[in-house]
């Protein structure tokens, strides 16, 4: 035996060993009916993107306020050139006499299209609302587009394409336009 092990041996001569704690037998929890029929009714649902727009608490708007959103990080001359109908509407989707809950479906799969296509610039008209003296329609929209990630900034429209009864709407750019813009403006350079 080493001296270090005499040692060590000397200096632990009093010491009790650690007690291990007793271990407790847990018992599952009984699972109710309903509570298990979701569960397997939530594994079993079809994969797909599911609608996240809220259709409670919606301020409503007066039908010729002009609406207008814009991300932290958009720049302020493409917001400017949105507001001012500088970029073409790639794509069009018209709510009129929709109800809220057809519309909010409408406009999430409207969203969600365009980002798959790689637009950019969209225009939905959701009219004023006159008739009532309330804009629900698009009191709904203004309320569920800042919801959307993907929409970095809308507007009202000028009045040949709408005015306060339609939005220009600015999608982000997809990954894959972003890669196309890179090697736009690479090509021709040496590495």
């Amino acid at each position: 035996m080493s001296d270090d092990d005499k040692l060590f041996a000397e200096e632990m001569a009093g010491g009790k060993p650690l007690q291990k704690p007793a271990r407790v037998a847990l018992k599952k929890a009984a699972v109710d009916a309903p509570s298990f029929a979701a569960r397997r009714e939530a594994a079993q649902a079809k994969p797909g993107v599911k609608n996240f727009l809220a259709d409670n608490d919606v301020p409503l708007l007066d039908p010729y306020y002009m609406v207008d959103f814009r991300r932290e990080g958009v720049q302020h001359g493409v917001y400017r050139k949105l507001k001012q109908a500088r970029y073409e509407a790639e794509a069009r989707l018209d709510l009129h006499k929709m109800s809220v809950a057809r519309a909010r479906q409408q406009v999430f799969e409207f969203i969600r299209d365009a980002m798959s296509m790689d637009l950019r610039s969209l225009i939905i008209v959701h009219g004023r609302g006159n008739h009532s003296g309330v804009a629900l329609l698009k009191s709904h929209v203004a309320h569920w587009l800042p919801q959307i990630d993907d929409v970095q900034a809308f507007c009202s429209a000028q009045p040949q394409h709408g005015g306060a009864g339609a939005v220009y709407v600015l999608l982000r750019k997809s990954e894959r336009k972003k890669q196309e813009n890179r090697d736009r403006l690479t090509r021709g350079r040496s590495v």
